[in-house]
C-alpha cells in the first residue's frame, strides 16, 4: 500500500474520532436562578430544596451580611438587588412585612411571585394575603403556592403523607411556572383556581383534625356516657347499698369496661352506614339520587371511626394484660387458695367453664387481629400497594368478619349472665347488654343483605339498573 493512500486514510478517520470525546467537555447549561423574600426557617428550607434540585438561589434581606446562617451555595444581599436578578421570586415573610413591598414595585412588575404565608388565626384579615400582596404589586403575577408544606417537609423531600403543593393564580404562565418548580423539587402540583382560592388555601393549614371531630366527639360521648353508667352501677351502687369502698376499682377495672365497649360501638358504627345506603338504594330503586348530607358526612369519617376504634381496642388489650399484675387479683387469689387450705377443700374442673373462657379468648384474640389488619391496610403507603379488589375485601369482607368476632367475643364474656336478677342492679341492664344492640342489629341487616334475592337486586340497582325507567314513564305518557 502506497504512502500517499495511508495519508488519505489517516485524513478520512481524523475527522471521526473528534466524535469520541467526552460529552462532559462541553459547557454545561446555566443553571436557573430563583430570589427569596425571608431566610427564616421556611426560607432557608425552601432554598436548600432548591439548590438539592439544581437550581440557583439568591435570598432578598434587610441586613445582607448579618442574616444568619443560609444554605451552602446562596447568596444574600438587598431586596432590590436580589429582586432584579430573578423572575421568579419567593416571599417567604409574615404579611405585617409586606408594606416595604410596595417600593419594589418597579422591579417586581411583570415577575413570578409565590405567597407562601400563612396566618395565626383564621379570618384575622378581611381579604387573603395573596390578594392583598396583588394588590400591593398590581403589575406582578401573585400565585398563592407552598404554604401548606413545612420546613421539615421541604427539607427531607416529598414523602408518602405530604407529597402535594396546592397553587391559586389569576396568570396561567404564573400558575405554570410555580406548577414546573414544584414538579422539579418532587411534588405533585395541584391547581385550585384563581386567586379567590387563596384564603381557602390559607385556611388550610389553621384546620385541627377536620375530619375527626365528629369520630372523636362521638368517641368522647360514648366514653362519658358508659364510664358513668358503670360508675353508678358498680361503684356507687356498692357503697349504698352494700356498704363497700371500691372506687380503687375505677382506674383499671371500669376503664377496661368502658373501652372495649366504646370500641365495638365504634367499629359498627363504621359498617352501618353502608348498610344503610344499601337498603336505601334498594328502597328507592336506583343508585342515582343523592344521600341524605347526614349519611353523606357518616360515610365520609368511616375510616376515622376505625381508627378510634382500634385505638381503644388497643387500650382494652393493654389494660387485661395488666389485670394479672394488679394488687387487688394478686389478693383475691392468695386469699381464695390460703382459705382453700384452711377448710381442705379442692375445687372441681368444670369443662364448660374452660370451654367458654377458651372460646372468649380465642375470639377476642381474633377479632384483634383482624382489627389490626383493617388498620394497617387503611394507611395510605399499603393501600397503595393493593388492587382495589384486595382494598375492598379486606376493608369490606374482613371488616364485617371482625365485627362478628368481636360481637361473639361480648357475647361469650357475658355468657348466661343476663339470666341472674342479681346483673340488674338498680334495675339497669348491664353495660355489655347495652353495647351489644349496634353491633347486633348491623349483623342482621347484613345478613339480610346476602340473602339472594336481595343481593342479585343490589347488584343491579348498583350497576346501572333502575325499578322505574324515565324513558319507559315517557313513553307511556305520551301513549296515554
Amino acid at each position: 500500500m502506497s504512502a500517499d493512500r495511508l495519508s488519505n486514510m489517516s485524513k478520512e478517520v481524523k475527522p471521526e474520532s473528534v466524535l469520541l470525546h467526552p460529552l462532559g467537555t462541553a459547557a454545561a447549561p446555566e443553571q436557573e436562578l430563583l430570589c427569596i423574600f425571608g431566610t427564616g426557617d421556611l426560607g432557608r428550607s425552601l432554598g436548600q430544596r432548591l439548590l438539592q434540585s439544581g437550581y440557583r438561589v439568591v435570598y432578598g434581606s434587610r441586613r445582607p451580611h448579618s442574616c444568619g446562617p443560609l444554605p451552602q451555595g446562596a447568596q444574600a444581599t438587598s431586596h432590590e438587588a436580589a429582586a432584579q436578578s430573578a423572575a421568579l421570586v419567593f416571599i417567604c415573610i409574615h404579611r405585617e412585612n409586606y408594606d416595604f413591598l410596595a417600593t419594589l414595585a418597579p422591579q417586581l412588575k411583570g415577575k413570578v411571585l409565590v405567597d407562601v404565608s400563612n396566618n395565626l388565626r383564621k379570618n384575622l384579615y378581611p381579604e387573603a394575603n395573596a390578594e392583598y400582596l396583588q394588590r400591593l404589586i398590581p403589575g406582578a403575577h401573585v400565585v398563592k403556592a407552598f404554604n401548606t408544606l413545612s420546613a421539615w417537609s421541604l427539607q427531607n423531600g416529598p414523602s408518602d403523607a405530604n407529597r402535594q403543593v396546592y397553587l391559586c393564580g389569576n396568570s396561567a404562565e404564573g400558575k405554570l411556572t410555580v406548577a414546573e418548580v414544584a414538579t422539579k423539587l418532587g411534588f405533585t402540583a395541584l391547581d385550585k383556581g384563581s386567586l379567590s382560592a387563596a384564603r381557602e388555601l390559607e385556611d388550610f393549614p389553621l384546620q385541627l383534625f377536620p375530619e375527626w371531630r365528629l369520630p372523636l366527639r362521638v368517641a368522647f360521648g360514648l366514653t362519658a356516657l358508659f364510664f358513668f353508667y358503670v360508675l353508678i352501677r358498680q361503684v356507687i351502687y356498692a357503697y349504698v347499698v352494700e356498704g363497700k369502698d371500691i372506687s380503687f376499682r375505677i382506674m383499671v377495672s371500669l376503664a377496661n369496661k368502658v373501652f372495649p365497649i366504646v370500641s365495638l360501638i365504634m367499629l359498627s358504627l363504621c359498617y352501618l352506614p353502608g348498610v344503610i345506603a344499601a337498603f336505601l338504594q334498594l328502597y328507592r330503586g336506583t343508585k342515582y339520587r343523592r344521600f341524605p348530607d347526614w349519611l353523606d358526612r357518616w360515610m365520609l369519617c368511616r375510616k376515622q371511626l376505625g381508627l378510634v376504634a382500634l385505638g381503644f381496642a388497643f387500650l382494652h388489650v393493654l389494660y387485661t394484660l395488666v389485670i394479672p399484675i394488679r394488687y387487688y387479683v394478686r389478693f383475691r387469689i392468695a386469699d381464695h387458695t390460703i382459705s382453700q387450705i384452711r377448710e381442705n377443700k379442692t375445687s372441681v374442673f368444670d369443662t364448660t367453664t374452660a370451654w367458654r373462657s377458651d372460646s372468649y379468648y380465642s375470639m377476642g384474640i381474633l377479632g384483634f387481629g383482624l382489627y389490626l389488619l383493617l388498620g394497617i391496610t387503611s394507611l395510605p403507603s399499603v393501600s397503595n400497594a393493593l388492587s382495589w379488589r384486595e382494598f375492598s375485601f379486606i376493608q369490606s369482607k374482613l371488616g364485617y368478619l371482625t365485627v362478628f368476632f368481636c360481637t361473639f367475643h361480648t357475647y361469650l364474656y357475658g355468657w348466661d349472665r343476663f339470666l341472674s336478677p342479681s346483673s340488674y342492679k338498680w334495675y339497669t341492664p348491664p353495660a355489655y347488654m347495652l353495647c351489644l344492640v349496634v353491633p347486633s342489629l348491623l349483623i342482621v341487616l347484613k345478613l339480610l343483605l346476602l340473602l339472594p334475592c336481595v343481593d342479585r337486586s343490589l347488584i343491579r340497582i348498583r350497576q346501572g339498573w333502575e325499578r322505574n325507567d324515565p324513558e319507559d314513564g315517557s313513553a307511556k305518557a305520551l301513549l296515554a
